[in-house]
């Protein structure tokens, strides 16, 4: 349920849902986000310009120069008596991987860290059924949930500069894609061909919140092939 209503700018609300991180709690607030962005699909005369939300927070940005602000929250706080139901947004999503040694840069230093060898962290990565809770970050990056407890391992000390694209990386509980490449700290143990943003497509996210992701490994030879095909 909805918690609070936290105006944080002239044109901004941050609904709070709470503090905890649960799939549970998470597919209530990618339920009540649909809600909000049917509305703004329909006529929109509240004047909301975009929904996004998170692990367990909504940002709702608004015209700042239109009087509904009142009426916004008003339409909030119905939404909040109605019962919300989740709707799936799809089945599971398989994902390629490659885990060679050219493209899981960190997975040796993984495997001294948790003491496991790098044949069962791959075991352990493809055997998970991943939940997507958020797209952050940058366009296309899924922050992923159901981490195996024993691949937890914290983020570098050290940053890279630059990560490759695709790179599929984890830290604590968590596993991410790199869709381009950028800045970053997490620990990477391979890399998709899949290109999971594309801005010319009608839906340009390959996953989005609420979803849920398998990998499938694949070989090097295989990578090079459907990475050409997606270019």
């Amino acid at each position: 349920m909805l918690k609070h209503i936290n105006q944080i700018s002239e044109q901004a609300f941050l609904l709070d849902f709470g503090s905890e991180i649960n799939i549970q709690i998470n597919k209530y607030v990618i339920s009540f986000a649909d809600c909000i962005l049917q509305e703004i699909k329909k006529d929109n005369h509240l004047k909301i310009i975009n929904c996004v939300p998170s692990y367990n927070k909504i940002l709702i940005q608004f015209d700042a120069f239109s009087d509904t602000k009142t009426k916004i929250r008003d339409f909030l706080h119905s939404l909040n008596q109605k019962e919300i139901t989740h709707v799936n947004k799809k089945e599971i999503v398989e994902i390629p991987i490659c885990y060679d040694d050219e493209f899981a840069l960190d997975i040796i230093d993984v495997s001294k860290k948790t003491r496991i060898t790098k044949s069962n962290i791959i075991k352990l990565h493809l055997n998970t059924e991943f939940y997507v809770y958020m797209i952050g970050f940058m366009p296309g990056f899924p922050f992923m949930g159901n981490l195996d407890k024993q691949l937890s391992v914290p983020r570098k000390l050290t940053p890279r500069v630059h990560v490759p694209a695709g790179s599929v990386a984890i830290v604590d509980n968590l596993c991410v894609i790199y869709p381009n490449q950028s800045p970053g700290g997490w620990n990477i143990i391979g890399r998709t061909p899949q290109r999971m943003f594309d801005k010319n497509k009608k839906n340009p996210t390959f996953v989005n919140a609420g979803y849920s992701v398998k990998f499938k490994s694949i070989s090097k030879k295989q990578f090079r092939e459907m990475k050409k095909n997606n270019e």
